[in-house]
């Protein structure tokens, strides 16, 4: 893989940057606090805004790494961020990234998340030159499922019980894309 790091990446509505400690109050406003963003990750919602600049701090440190992938997802039209999309987990020996998302929910359903997921499958593949962009997702959450669809994603499988998250043990519906089939799909690129 040809790492890059956090770079700046923008489409048509948003912004896809590093966070910054200065993200502290929107994130916590926008997503970090809310119950409902929360209920299928795997940490809790923020009691208070210095608990987000807390979680800042650790995010912010890594951004010297070529291999450290997490930005906030900026809405264009009111300069804030409204979420976040990251490279959760890597395998060098495989040439995989998997990726996680949350937005808050003022934006659901707006398209926003799956906009943010394809620059980062176009990303990965065409830039960082991986062979597989996978993610994963509770059942329960539909529409989590629908985004990595929406974005070339197939599903491969679920994994009883194999991770965990804020409602408890749950089983892991995979989704997935290879390079063959990414660059298949529009031999143009």
């Amino acid at each position: 893989m040809n790492h890059l790091g956090t770079k700046v990446l923008e489409t048509d509505r948003l912004i896809l940057r590093p966070f910054k400690l200065e993200d502290a109050q929107p994130m916590y406003d926008n997503w970090a606090n809310d119950p409902e963003v929360t209920k299928y990750l795997t940490w809790t919602p923020h009691a208070n805004v210095e608990a987000t600049k807390s979680v800042l701090a650790d995010w912010i440190t890594p951004y010297e790494r070529l291999d450290y992938y997490k930005w906030a997802i900026v809405l264009k039209a009111i300069q804030e961020p409204v979420g976040g999309i990251s490279a959760v987990n890597q395998q060098a020996d495989i040439r995989m990234v998997e990726i996680g998302y949350c937005i808050g929910k003022n934006w659901w359903r707006q398209g926003y998340t799956s906009e943010a997921l394809s620059a980062l499958v176009r990303f990965f593949f065409e830039e960082v030159g991986v062979n597989r962009v996978e993610a994963g997702c509770d059942p329960r959450n539909p529409h989590s499922s629908q985004v990595m669809m929406k974005c070339g994603l197939k599903y491969e499988g679920t994994l009883r019980q194999a991770a965990r998250n804020n409602q408890g043990f749950y089983d892991c519906c995979v989704y997935a894309l290879l390079a063959e089939d990414y660059f298949q799909r529009d031999p143009a690129r």
